[in-house]
């Protein structure tokens, strides 16, 4: 999905998805456009095909439009691209809308750093520049130097680099190159010192973990295969087709598998995760120093568990007999389950994330949806709250065992992304980098209700809104969600969000049944069977919003991306009187068939299987694809995917266009936002998601009769 599995720890940046919130996850058209105006969608042609499933008829009109490379379309793909731009280019105000959004984006940005033998690596995206920069500096008071500028990579600027991981000296980087927006990368591999890259070169593939030797001799990787997720050895200077596989037969491909060495680089740690939301964890060790086997720590529990090493301990942060969470500590010498210690204990906020560094556990928990980070011992003696600013979001921390340096990032609805320098003997914290985004943040409002719904089940939702907002029914409103895989949203700044609430909108933000705020007890009431529970507490988000005169439905939009795609899917289908517009990003609409494609194998253990009699019962229930009435009034809707999402497959959007188009009447235009460029998330220069966040924008306020006056 948008977050494909709850990896707390390693280089991959979870920052970028904090930086800019709605910002990035919009996405649109980079296509050059031929100028041809065209008046109407194209048409598509509709095929007699049934299928029967468990005794019952499924029809399924547009299946051809699921071959994605066939002639026929590609010219549907061309002909609602051209529909699209003819509808979105002259709505009046493109260019004040622009012109805000490009005033809130293009500001300096830059990422928590990873510290490594004195050097300090971090992402950082200049106001004039359309990707993040890797950038290294040595010493804390050094001169920061680029390491790795993708700029030149693409005249397009649609390939991006990522740290994959760096040696415990400082003095090597495996980084990945991620061409299009693309899940699968190549993993290079660079001397800091010299900037010379070595021969080395892994080829594309869905790498989920990379860990350097700390005598940079080798690296070990795990790398999803036609089969299922592998461990493989490769000694720097071979070639990579030659790698030794070292763990994972008999692994299927709905499993996710990472590794990582301790810093020391005695222990390898093996995680394999039973799909997305890792329902149920398998976790080895293998003591390195003494050629010992890998051997399993955690095998036969039925429950989610994520591990790190800090000296010859393992710490596992876990929903075992505690479904709000609680941190064990394994002596590696000594790992049997029966001699496990208890060294933080459930409370009654859920665990988000427990980090150990500095000789010390942060645990970042959740209390109302916002973070709230405690300082422990090793031993779990609590030492220290650590102060924010106001309620907000926690992200990116990041550490070593031995080093009291911990860096972490901070942000909420009206405070941008701010990276602190927090030293973990001490307890105290001081900022490092911040954004500066041109906005004045005394305008804001944010508020946090509680809401029924359908089931008698309270809600939170934050609202984000100008002061002095008059509650008279008649303000557009922007409401979002996502519901589903543990996953927590909680508070973070967005330039979208900024520019609605400037624009004298609300923001609407409901923390949706099937994430993680409030424990594993929440994530299992949206997931399988339970699903429709999410799009139950979505409806009486809005219903609420409605009911205390906030707004209409005809000034309700509501957007989502990915399993957040699905949220609005089911929603506009389900309840059409509800809302005036819809944008439905990356989106699982056929529930039916979503599993045969891509890596939605990961995704069975939340959703179920059309496979399964009693799940595709649920499945068929709330499938927006199959539940579309012919005949019906929908609200506008606006689709957005592209052809590199290699994450959710785009024949989504495209059969669900195609069926609205021919089935609404009388409702608002039907449009697909089709990128023949990019992927499911990020890969895209800052250029084009200003665009695409015009496009969104200026197809929401037209729908809501909100429009910014003059060009």
């Amino acid at each position: 999905m948008a977050r494909p599995h709850r990896i707390r720890f390693g280089l991959r940046p979870f920052w970028l998805i904090c930086l800019s919130g709605l910002g990035l996850l919009v996405t649109g058209l980079s296509l050059l456009m031929s100028q041809v105006s065209q008046t109407a969608p194209p048409k598509a042609r509709k095929e007699d095909i049934n299928e029967v499933i468990h005794g019952i008829t499924i029809a399924d009109p547009y299946r051809w439009l699921e071959d994605q490379t066939s002639p026929e379309t590609r010219a549907w793909i061309d002909g609602e691209n051209r529909y699209t731009r003819s509808l979105l280019d002259p709505i009046q105000g493109r260019d004040a809308i622009r012109k805000r959004l490009t005033e809130l984006e293009k500001v300096d940005t830059l990422s928590t750093p990873q510290e490594r033998g004195g050097r300090y690596f971090f992402y950082r995206r200049r106001p004039n520049q359309d990707l993040f920069v890797i950038w290294v500096r040595q010493g804390f008071e050094g001169e920061d130097q680029i390491l790795l500028d993708p700029h030149p990579m693409s005249p397009n600027h649609t390939t991006t680099v990522q740290l994959e991981s760096i040696s415990a000296d400082g003095n090597l980087v495996a980084y990945g190159v991620r061409r299009g927006g693309i899940d699968e990368v190549s993993v290079h591999l660079m001397n800091v010192g010299d900037r010379k890259e070595l021969a080395d070169v892994l080829p594309e593939a869905r790498y989920e973990s990379v860990s350097l030797t700390p005598n940079k001799t080798a690296l070990y990787y795990c790398r999803q295969t036609a089969e299922g997720p592998r461990l493989f050895y490769h000694p720097l200077g071979s070639d990579p087709a030659s790698d030794q596989e070292l763990f994972g037969k008999g692994y299927g491909p709905e499993k996710i598998m990472i590794c990582s060495l301790s810093e020391d680089g005695q222990y390898l740690l093996v995680q394999v995760l039973y799909g997305a939301a890792a329902d149920k964890t398998e976790i080895y060790v293998q003591d390195l120093a003494k050629h010992a086997p890998l051997l399993p720590v955690v095998k036969d529990i039925s429950a989610r568990f994520t591990g790190s090493i800090g000296g010859s301990h393992l710490f596992l942060h876990t929903n075992w007999k505690a479904p709000k969470g609680r941190v064990v500590s394994v002596d590696l010498s000594n790992p049997a389950s029966e001699h496990w210690q208890e060294v933080i204990p459930e409370t009654d906020s859920a665990i988000e994330d427990a980090v150990v560094a500095g000789r010390k556990i942060l645990v970042d928990y959740l209390r109302d949806a916002s973070s709230r980070l405690k300082v422990f011992s090793a031993e779990g003696r609590f030492l220290r709250d650590v102060e924010f600013p106001s309620a907000g979001t926690v992200a990116g921390i990041s550490g070593r065992w031995s080093s009291d340096e911990v860096f972490y990032g901070f942000t909420s609805f009206h405070i941008p992304f701010t990276v602190y320098r927090y030293d973990a003997s001490e307890g105290c914290a001081s900022v490092w980098a911040s954004q500066k985004v041109p906005f004045d943040r005394s305008r804001f409002e944010v508020e946090q209700v509680w809401y029924e719904s359908k089931d008698k089940t309270k809600v939170p939702m934050f609202l984000v809104y100008a002061r002095g907002l008059k509650r008279d029914g008649s303000n557009p409103t922007l409401l979002t969600g996502y519901g589903g895989f543990d996953l927590s949203e909680t508070p973070s700044f967005s330039s979208v969000v900024a520019f609605w609430a400037e624009r004298g909108g609300v923001f609407a933000l409901p923390n949706l049944r099937g994430g993680g705020e409030f424990g594993e007890a929440w994530h299992h009431d949206g997931m399988l069977e339970k699903k429709q529970n999410v799009f139950d507490d979505f409806i009486a988000a809005a219903e609420w919003l409605i009911q205390n005169d906030y707004t209409r439905p005809s000034h309700l939009a509501v957007t989502g991306t990915s399993n957040g795609g699905l949220l609005v899917g089911a929603a506009l289908t389900q309840r059409p009187d509800l809302f005036k517009a819809v944008v439905c990003r990356y989106p699982l609409l056929d529930m039916i068939r979503y599993h045969k494609f891509l890596v939605a194998p990961f995704w069975i253990p939340e959703y179920g299987s059309s496979d399964n009699p009693e799940q595709f019962k649920s499945l068929l229930a709330y499938s927006p694809y199959q539940n579309v009435k012919p005949g019906t009034r929908y609200p506008a809707v606006l689709f957005v995917t592209g052809d590199s999402d290699t994450r959710v497959a785009p024949l989504h959007a495209r059969k669900m266009a195609a069926l609205l188009q021919a089935e609404t009447r009388r409702g608002g235009p039907v449009l697909l936002l089709y990128d023949t460029e990019s992927g499911h998330s990020g890969g895209r220069p800052l250029s084009k998601t200003i665009d695409e966040q015009t496009d969104e924008q200026s197809f929401i306020l037209w729908q809501l009769n909100a429009l910014p006056k003059g060009k």
